[in-house]
């Protein structure tokens, strides 16, 4: 199908999200006008990445330094390599009118984004996404951070980028995991804000990179996304906004911290999470019971977990989800679903059925 694009409606800072088979070499062409304007850029992209996408990031070398992050997945979002990356634009002559071109899944686009966010106080940053998590939901919005020892992404700017492109084609060497990880933000997708999506991932599971839905699939949720962070893009919202877009996330990042970052992909713990989540739901009647049960299926059938490997310590996991950015005057705020297809936020969930929420997850005391 031909590419499409997806506009990110934010005033002068509206940028496009383009979406189809081969858009890096569009990202390419940017590059080369920027720095055909005497721009000079810099790109940045993980270990994993600069192999299964050697020839790419060969291209790009061609016109701008790259710097490989030294390790994969959530342990590079440190301050240790967030300074490595401001180190590599200054000792290269990166100007404010130049930019970062991110390449890579959503810890590189969190890190990069955060580097060009903080370096010369803000220069223009594109992202290349190279994960189905990071084209659906973490390269569209602006949110950029690292990580602290006290939980994910605890640091951070919000910093939109100035255009993205979602090339499909990069999807077929993404390992089978990293895909079903990427679906779990999907399937949230459709739980806040479609039910027909919902019921699509119902009826096609389980998707896969080539699979002639995916495209449509991609640009749905890529439309949720931008017309939620342009309703409340630094989500300042009291009730709902882009909060929703979180459902899951408090149980999932309190599995993150406490398994310790790398034990569960990032949606790998959304997906328990998602189920935590649609359990408590049931349990305060915002969905029936049927209804989570269905999310429980859905997950299942994407070739996710639905609840911990291993049990791990309740009190870890409430002390870190304390410590949650949702969290609004000293109380616990959580999206429940609303049934299928929306969604709302609380913080008078009482404790005790939290807690029974990660006990069934597998969470123990």
């Amino acid at each position: 199908m031909p590419a499409e694009t997806v506009t990110v409606q934010l005033g002068n800072r509206s940028y496009p999200v383009r979406i189809g088979a081969a858009m890096r070499h569009e990202a390419l062409a940017k590059a080369r006008q920027r720095v055909d304007a005497g721009q000079k850029c810099a790109a940045i992209t993980s270990p994993s990445v600069a192999a299964a996408q050697r020839d790419f990031v060969q291209e790009l070398s061609r016109l701008m330094p790259v710097l490989v992050t030294a390790q994969d997945g959530e342990t590079a979002k440190s301050g240790a390599e967030l300074g490595r990356i401001w180190d590599f634009l200054a000792s290269n002559g990166i100007a404010r009118d130049g930019a970062v071109f991110a390449f890579g899944g959503g810890v590189i686009g969190d890190l990069a984004g955060f580097a060009a966010a903080s370096y010369l106080r803000g220069i223009d940053f594109y992202q290349i996404p190279t994960t189905l998590l990071a084209m659906v939901d973490s390269s569209v919005g602006g949110k950029t951070g690292i990580n602290l020892v006290a939980g994910k992404n605890l640091v951070g700017s919000f910093h939109q980028p100035t255009a993205v492109w979602a090339d499909t084609d990069l999807l077929e060497t993404l390992p089978p995991r990293e895909f079903a990880a990427g679906m779990a933000e999907v399937i949230k997708h459709g739980l806040i804000a479609d039910a027909d999506l919902f019921g699509l991932l119902e009826q096609n599971a389980p998707l896969c990179w080539n699979h002639a839905l995916l495209p449509s699939v991609i640009r749905r949720c890529v439309e949720i996304k931008a017309a939620v962070v342009a309703g409340d893009e630094r989500e300042t919202s009291a009730q709902g906004g882009r909060a929703l877009l979180n459902l899951g996330h408090t149980f999932g990042h309190a599995v993150e911290a406490t398994a310790g970052y790398g034990t569960y992909l990032h949606g790998e713990a959304v997906a328990i999470g998602l189920v935590m989540a649609a359990n408590l739901s049931a349990d305060l009647k915002h969905c029936t019971s049927a209804q989570a049960e269905s999310v429980e299926a859905v997950i299942r059938a994407h070739q996710l977990p639905t609840r911990l490997r291993s049990a791990l310590p309740i009190d870890k996991m409430l002390a870190t989800m304390r410590r949650d950015k949702k969290v609004r005057g000293g109380k616990l705020r959580f999206v429940l679903q609303d049934g299928i297809g929306t969604a709302s936020t609380a913080d008078d969930v009482p404790e005790e059925l939290a807690i029974r929420a990660l006990e069934r997850g597998g969470a123990s005391r």
